[in-house]
């Protein structure tokens, strides 16, 4: 899932761990009592989707727009696209999510008890 997430172009070196992090980033955000078989296939996703935005984002060492070899030329998505489209990721993978994890930007300040 991550692999055609990203694009099909995925470097497979970092598809593995970049899963396996994505994963363990959205159990540690899930709501107490609740476990990832929980979540159905919404977990899955969002951890492919996740992934793939980290492989897009860091995985290839920057962006290249384009590249000329000879007679031979390649161009690329720029960093604003490719941005964008991690962004769109992460924003899918919180929708996903949204009923089952903790809000990422939730927190509690100033509670008296």
């Amino acid at each position: 899932m991550a692999r055609a997430a990203a694009g099909g172009a995925a470097a497979e070196a970092l598809l593995a761990p970049l899963c396996a992090a994505a994963g363990r980033y959205w159990e540690g955000r899930l709501r107490e009592g609740l476990a990832a078989e929980d979540c159905g296939e919404a977990f899955p996703c969002a951890a492919a989707f996740t992934a793939a935005a980290d492989l897009l984002t860091g995985g290839n060492g920057g962006f290249v727009e384009s590249f000329r070899a000879g007679e031979i030329s390649m161009k690329g998505r720029g960093a604003a696209e490719t941005a964008a489209q991690a962004r769109n990721l992460r924003q899918t993978a919180e929708r996903l999510m949204a009923p089952f994890a903790v809000p990422e930007d939730f927190s509690f300040q100033g509670v008296r008890g």
